[in-house]
């Protein structure tokens, strides 16, 4: 079926508004593709470094150029629940490459880094740019020039959106994505919420808290709520990056290793090499980034990826802006209720349908492009499957069912469970933002109060401890941007915020920092730019401006006459408490040089 007027028309605008950057991005593509398998330009003495350690065998492979070589850029480390289950992927890897007749080898291994370690902790402020420094350390590991095509193995936050740029950078290269999938189901999110806010409010101590947490997150495996992390897998799915309905599988069982082979061997199978060549970055199209937005919206996704989707189009020459974010959100119907945006996890929202139900009930109406390419070799219609095991123990799939196994968690494009996405663009005298209403009641998108100022998340949080937020306000939390401290995400503010609404306050949060994908029932105006390091007009809101978020009508403005407003001197902070500690004096180049928000607060780009 052809796309929806709308999606095509947001398409055709983004194809016209990329076509310099795209097609020089192209150019460079196919010039480094049409050098053929790119061991052959090494010296003798390059390649004998490069297999030194390799097999008799396949030295020999190696050195004749005869056999694909697939390299594999891990993010493996065994402290990070969704990162310890690639420990062993490597040698599963090399077993399924000798098998189809190449040879893997791990090409390098990048950071990976864990925001619910580091919630409210200065190593939140290595978190973002561990997204470009991620982007970094794989364009090292693949610089050697030794591989025809690269399996990518990460899953969370910035992982999956830094692995992403490095594909698409190498983007003469085929590159297939290997989750590892969610941990089984613990306890259940809201009741964790419930334990936290209890903590919060003094009712329960931290052996209580401590409990909750652990029953939560308790063994292998992703986050089960639909943060950034598992909305990093639905992104790889939709966008065709992964093999179709691999995305929740759970880690350490047969089908997952079957997953994992299957992935290796069809890496292997897209090479120059072969008759089904597939470089990623020609594979990654205008269409493929936009079934990425499409399926954030459906699903209620992250709002990290207002940022993160913006600069992996960047690296494939592609000029993603908000405005196509929050337009495609008023065309895209919300089809899943997965917790933040719900009761479900995401071990749930699988067992419903899952991904390849989503975008069965999707291509209905002509929601996604179908005509693209993806590294199954087929159009995103292939991935409306489910896979399982066959009795060789090979990948089996079959057609999603027909309804869906839970109607409370995945609905059909007939009966959505909102007529628009999750995520909105927000645009006044304040500057632009991004705010994600789908786990808001309505009653609440819209919150007219007093500001009350803050400089950091911990000047709110020791205001409410001290009694000190009474009555209706939105918090302003800025100095939380970029450039200013690296945009740590403030999820800590989540169950305070939580607690005053339900204790019948109208609140509200404003920031030039991050919420992520956990932010929930308060509404949040965030990513707010320009940022206030940077003079932006949320620096000059002082305490007791009145405030009006509207997100029915995609406003944040002060309620002043507007000459007054303007001429008003923006704050400055002290920042140089940012500036040292954990690592953050290694970063400084990267706060100094970050671009703002809306462009994916990217140093790359």
């Amino acid at each position: 079926m052809a796309a929806d007027k709308k999606i095509a028309a947001i398409t055709a605008r983004l194809v016209e508004r990329s076509k310099p950057s795209r097609e020089a991005y192209l150019g460079r593509v196919r010039e480094a593709a049409t050098k053929g398998p790119h061991r052959s330009v090494l010296s003798c003495g390059n390649l004998a470094h490069g297999f030194a350690v390799c097999s008799p065998s396949e030295k020999g492979m190696l050195a004749g150029d005869r056999v694909p070589n697939l390299g594999i850029i891990t993010a493996y480390n065994d402290m990070l629940s969704a990162h310890q289950p690639y420990e062993t992927y490597p040698a599963l890897i090399r077993e399924a490459a000798r098998e189809a007749g190449g040879v893997a080898q791990v090409a390098g291994g990048v950071p990976a880094m864990c925001d619910g370690v580091t919630q409210g902790q200065p190593g939140m402020e290595l978190s973002l740019f561990s997204r470009d420094l991620i982007a970094m350390a794989a364009g090292v590991g693949l610089s050697h020039n030794m591989f025809d095509s690269v399996v990518y193995l990460g899953v969370c936050d910035k992982i999956v959106p830094g692995l992403a740029i490095a594909a698409l950078t190498f983007g003469h290269l085929p590159a297939v994505f290997v989750p590892a999938g969610p941990m089984t189901s613990g306890l259940p999110n809201d009741e964790k919420a419930r334990v936290r806010q209890l903590f919060a409010e003094g009712k329960v101590g931290r052996d209580a808290l401590l409990e909750a947490e652990s029953k939560s997150y308790h063994g292998p495996g992703t986050c089960t709520f639909y943060g950034t992390a598992n909305s990093n897998q639905m992104l790889m799915e939709i966008m065709g990056f992964h093999m179709p309905g691999s995305s929740f599988i759970n880690p350490g069982t047969p089908l997952r290793d079957a997953l994992t082979k299957e992935a290796a061997k069809r890496a292997l199978a897209i090479t120059a090499m072969g008759n089904e060549f597939t470089p990623a970055g020609e594979m990654i199209d205008e269409r493929s980034v936009v079934n990425g937005v499409i399926g954030l919206h459906a699903t209620g996704g992250s709002t990290n990826h207002t940022l993160h989707l913006v600069a992996i189009a960047r690296a494939a020459g592609i000029h993603l802006t908000w405005q196509d974010i929050s337009d495609l959100s008023d065309a895209i119907p919300l089809l899943a209720r997965v917790y933040p945006n719900g009761l479900a996890d995401v071990n749930h929202f699988n067992a419903a349908g899952g991904i390849g139900f989503l975008i069965r009930e999707l291509l209905k109406q002509g929601l996604l492009h179908d005509d693209v390419r993806t590294v199954f070799g087929q159009g995103l219609s292939a991935y409306t499957v489910e896979a399982g095991l066959g009795e060789n123990g090979a990948v089996v799939r079959k057609p999603v069912p027909a309804q869906s196994g839970d109607a409370k968690v995945l609905s059909t494009i007939e009966a959505p469970f909102q007529a628009s996405g999750g995520l909105k663009m927000l645009k006044g005298n304040i500057g632009t933002g991004v705010i994600k209403i789908s786990a808001v009641k309505p009653e609440r998108h819209v919150i007219e109060a007093p500001a009350k100022v803050f400089h950091d998340q911990a000047g709110l949080n020791n205001a409410f401890k001290n009694g000190e937020l009474t009555g209706d306000f939105i918090a302003v939390v800025r100095f939380q941007g970029p450039k200013a401290n690296g945009m740590p995400e403030l999820h800590k503010l989540t169950t305070v915020l939580g607690i005053l609404q339900d204790r019948g306050q109208r609140v509200a949060l404003l920031t030039d920092g991050r919420m992520s994908g956990a932010s929930g029932k308060v509404p949040a105006a965030i990513h707010v730019t320009p940022e206030a390091k940077d003079g932006g007009a949320i620096a000059k809101i002082r305490d007791g401006d009145m405030i009006r978020l509207d997100a029915t009508k995609g406003t944040i403005d002060v309620l002043m006459d507007a000459d007054i407003f303007d001429a008003r001197i923006a704050i400055e902070a002290d920042l140089s408490d940012n500036e040292y500690g954990m690592g953050r004096e290694l970063f400084a180049i990267f706060r100094q040089n970050a671009g703002a928000a809306d462009q994916g607060g990217s140093v790359l780009f």
